[in-house]
C-alpha cells in the first residue's frame, strides 16, 4: 500500500545519467540506481508528492495497465522508504 504523501529523505543526492539516475543517501553512504521508468517515477514523486497522483500521471505517459503501474510504484516507494531515500508523511503534514 502506498503512503498518501512522500518527500525526499534527509541527505539524499540525485545524479542523472542520461535517462537514468542514481540516488545517494549521504548519511548511510548507500546508493540506489533507477532505470528510465524509475527515474520518471522519482521525478513525479518529487513534483506531485502524492503517489496516487503519480499513478494517474503515469497512466497518461505509459501504455501499461494501471494495476501494473500501481504495483511497480508500490515496489519502488517501499524500497526507497526502506533505504531512507523517501519519507512518508502523514496526512496532517
Amino acid at each position: 500500500m502506498l503512503p498518501s504523501r512522500v518527500e525526499i529523505g534527509d541527505s539524499v543526492i540525485l545524479q542523472r545519467l542520461n535517462e537514468e539516475a542514481v540516488l545517494l543517501n549521504m548519511s548511510s553512504q548507500q546508493y540506489y540506481g533507477l532505470n528510465d521508468t524509475g527515474t520518471r517515477m522519482w521525478e513525479l514523486l518529487m513534483e506531485l508528492g502524492e503517489p496516487g497522483k503519480v499513478v494517474i500521471q503515469l497512466q497518461e505517459e505509459y501504455s501499461v495497465p494501471p494495476s501494473t503501474l500501481q504495483a511497480d510504484l508500490e515496489t519502488l516507494v517501499g524500497e526507497l522508504l526502506q533505504a531512507g531515500l523517501l519519507r512518508a508523511l502523514s496526512s496532517t503534514n
